[in-house]
């Protein structure tokens, strides 16, 4: 009996091994995979606030909300169900699909890019429709949805592809944790960013000069925070949709962006400490230069037919579906503050 039970336990003991190392081998392919679709995150972030801006301050957070589980619906019921699919049954398409989402990617970087040294603000040459009605914060937040889907696509085929040696359950646990985690990270930032200046507001009206000018900063400040989330996440656009069409391309046999890009980078990697750093940041920038320049192609093919078909792009280059809720009746900035 008690030999029975010995081996019973060092059976149990066993298995939590095994359960172990199989949360920690989950743990470590979420991380894996939600850093490689950081490009796609910060761009997100960047581009929701939009679309609650000029909303009445007491409807910003619902309607984040809302957004956030139309999110979360977007990856766990549809992306994630047809991506275990393709992987079970059709692997190699995947390849395709990423490098299709590269090329997206790449697209609307350079479009940014494009509108900012054009010295065009498209945002501004199209007058806002002024929209008022019961059904009108719907509208925007599935506008937004809509949006999200897009970059959601992106994060999951990234992701996807970064685990896709794992078995089909431990991918489906890896994927589902990368939502979840990169949906709360977005719409938590996003959240943030949008009551920053009631915040700051909050802050200016009490007594305290210290809280008055720390207020006065938050205000004032927050055009540039938004500016430079803009930035960073044009760059990180590029250089995510031009690393997948390199590494893309080398999968496929054309190996010479992908050998010229570590040539480059293989003296810089031999620096003493920081080497490692050096070499990463070389291959930033080489990628960066290929998603432009892929990115500026896709663009002189595809600019002028979205100008002669029923849909089109307006802000951020994304696919307009729903004008700003400060537009559907919320009230104008004045109104707020």
């Amino acid at each position: 009996m008690s030999g029975g039970l010995v081996a019973l336990l060092d059976d149990v003991a066993a298995l939590a091994r095994i359960a172990a190392a199989s949360v920690d081998d989950v743990a470590a392919g979420a991380a894996k995979a939600g850093a490689k679709a950081a490009g796609v995150v910060i761009d997100d972030a960047a581009v929701t606030p939009q679309y609650v801006s000029g909303a009445d301050p007491s409807r910003e957070l619902p309607m984040i909300k809302k957004i956030f589980w139309g999110s979360i619906r977007n990856k766990l019921l549809v992306i994630l169900p047809a991506l275990l699919l393709i992987s079970a049954f059709v692997p190699g398409i995947i390849p395709f699909i990423l490098m299709l989402g590269g090329t997206y990617l790449c697209y609307e970087g350079a479009e940014k890019v494009w509108h900012k040294f054009r010295g065009g603000h498209h945002e501004e040459d199209e007058a806002p429709a002024v929209e008022r009605g019961p059904d009108a914060e719907a509208k925007v937040v599935k506008g937004a949805i809509t949006t999200d889907f897009i970059l959601s696509c992106e994060i999951m085929v990234i992701s996807m592809n970064e685990v896709s040696a794992e078995s089909i359950w431990v991918r489906a646990f890896i994927l589902v944790l990368v939502a979840f985690a990169i949906t709360v990270l977005v719409y938590g930032a996003v959240g943030l960013i949008v009551k920053m200046d009631d915040i700051g507001v909050h802050l200016a009206a009490k007594e305290s000069a210290r809280s008055q000018r720390l207020g006065s900063l938050l205000v004032r400040g927050m055009p540039a925070v938004l500016a430079a989330i803009t930035f960073v996440g044009t760059i990180a656009m590029l250089w995510v949709g031009g690393h997948i069409m390199v590494q893309g391309a080398h999968d496929l046999g054309w190996h010479a962006p992908y050998d010229l890009i570590h040539a480059i980078e293989h003296p810089v990697a031999e620096v003493a400490v920081v080497g490692g750093l050096l070499a990463w940041l070389v291959d930033t920038l080489c990628s960066s230069v290929v998603g432009l320049a892929w990115g500026l192609v896709v663009l002189a093919v595809v600019g002028p037919l979205l100008k002669v078909l029923p849909f089109g792009k307006s802000k951020g280059g994304h696919q307009e579906t729903a004008e700003p809720a400060g537009n559907a009746g919320h009230g104008s900035e004045e109104q707020r503050h």
